[in-house]
């Protein structure tokens, strides 16, 4: 062989040999043993980080805001995915000014169905309701339940923040729960449930909350007085059930156990949830290292002790959970960031922190919660918390799971663990809706 063309092929090994280690060194990341799909998840979360550190890149420079380019990505990949369930009807249309879109199956009988109000997630900040993944889940409902399934394309940021978000999430339920618009969609009003994920979770635990208190007449308020005087109640129609996956509840304590336990897995980091509550609540940025530390709560004794029993994980969460982390409330913090951003202890943004006669008030719940997720121990407290206010809870739990799992349950890059949770809560609905 010539002696140049081997020198050539030589270099072409080792320049290849040299991409495919970086490449690999890039994609690797030590994750917990038991995770469904280790090499999978890897390359998601690689996929993500590249995203992320190309959209602060841009921000940085000047150039456009990361959310954009985080949701520009969300976008294209949800473009990909393949529609399915066919077999459904859809009708976009605006429910008091929110924009929604309801899924129908095509097969009709002389009965009422069945309904659910779809909340995505997304961190308040990007999710494409309307396409790939989250299209397929209302499909899926519609078709496996019989039911009539509104997905409420809420408003994100940062063109809206708290508490816009929640605001047009209420006013598209109560909108939907007035007697006569559930006649026009042939909806029994016995049968109706809220459902949403990850920050969708949190906007339908809110708004269960909001929509238990109309129903009942009680007009007690934590936050809002003027809410409740203006509120619209839907004809007496409550939610039969709420359906929670994974669900942020608090911003109060960022080092919980399995904030501290899955701060590295993917695709939800410990920072990224920070950030994503920094940018719903319309606080600056330069606050993430204080609230990652915890010291926003550490010094505001007044404002934070009412809430304290609230978030003890160490006392609701069972101890092989806990393992060997410990509670951090340090002794020096920055008590100015409660006050700036007060929206920190608002129960429209984090229910967690409610009253016990306001959650007494909310319908039976199926919680869902995953061992390798910052959000685990949100979830958890909140099961505690309602079961203590009387409250029905159905908690399942995934011990190979992690955070997003439900997006990630469609092709190209669909989990098992991500259809078994998707089947295991509808299932359930079906069961009990």
């Amino acid at each position: 062989m010539d002696t140049s063309l081997l020198r050539t092929m030589k270099r072409l090994c080792g320049v290849t040999l040299i991409l495919t280690l970086s490449l690999s060194y890039y994609i690797y990341m030590p994750l917990p043993a038991t995770v469904s799909e280790p090499w999978k998840l890897m390359l998601v979360g690689a996929t993500f980080r590249t995203a992320t550190h190309l959209a602060d890149v841009s921000h940085s420079l000047g150039l456009v805001h990361h959310a954009r380019v985080l949701s520009l990505a969300v976008m294209s990949f949800e473009s990909l995915v393949p529609v399915e369930f066919e077999d459904v009807q859809m009708e976009d249309t605006e429910f008091d000014g929110v924009q929604v879109r309801v899924y129908t199956p095509q097969h009709r009988d002389s009965t009422l169905r069945r309904a659910v109000v779809f909340i995505h997630g997304g961190g308040w900040t990007l999710g494409a309701p309307k396409l790939g993944s989250y299209d397929v889940l209302c499909r899926k409902m519609a078709v496996k339940l019989n039911a009539v399934v509104v997905t409420v394309d809420y408003r994100m940021a940062p063109d809206v923040r708290f508490p816009v978000q929640y605001e047009e999430c209420v006013q598209a339920a109560r909108h939907f729960l007035h007697r006569d618009v559930l006649t026009h969609y042939s909806v029994d009003p016995d049968r109706i449930a809220i459902c949403g994920d990850s920050a969708g979770g949190n906007l339908a635990a809110a708004v269960a909350q909001r929509i238990g208190q109309d129903s009942s007449g009680d007009n007690v308020m934590n936050n809002s007085n003027d809410e409740a005087r203006n509120s619209s109640v839907g004809g007496g129609v409550n939610f039969k059930l709420q359906v929670l996956i994974y669900p942020v509840l608090q911003p109060l304590d960022f080092n919980t156990a399995s904030y501290q336990q899955n701060w590295g897995v993917p695709i939800l980091y410990r920072d990224l949830m920070a950030r994503y509550w920094l940018e719903y609540l319309g606080a600056d940025a330069s606050l993430l290292h204080t609230i990652l530390l915890n010291n926003h709560t550490a010094l505001d004794e007044s404002r934070v002790n009412p809430h304290r029993s609230k978030v003890d994980w160490t006392s609701m969460i069972p101890e092989h959970m806990r393992k060997q982390y410990t509670a951090i409330f340090p002794e020096t913090g920055s008590p100015s960031v409660l006050q700036d951003v007060p929206a920190m202890l608002d129960t429209r943004a984090a229910p967690l922190l409610a009253e016990p006669e306001i959650l007494k008030m909310v319908p039976r719940a199926y919680i869902m919660t995953c061992e390798h997720d910052v959000l685990r121990d949100d979830g958890m407290m909140y099961v505690h918390r309602l079961e203590l206010a009387g409250v029905s809870v159905m908690h399942r739990h995934y011990g190979d799971c992690f955070h997003g799992c439900l997006t990630f349950s469609v092709w190209p890059l669909y989990f098992s663990v991500g259809i078994r949770a998707i089947d295991d809560y509808i299932d359930w609905l079906h069961t009990h809706l």
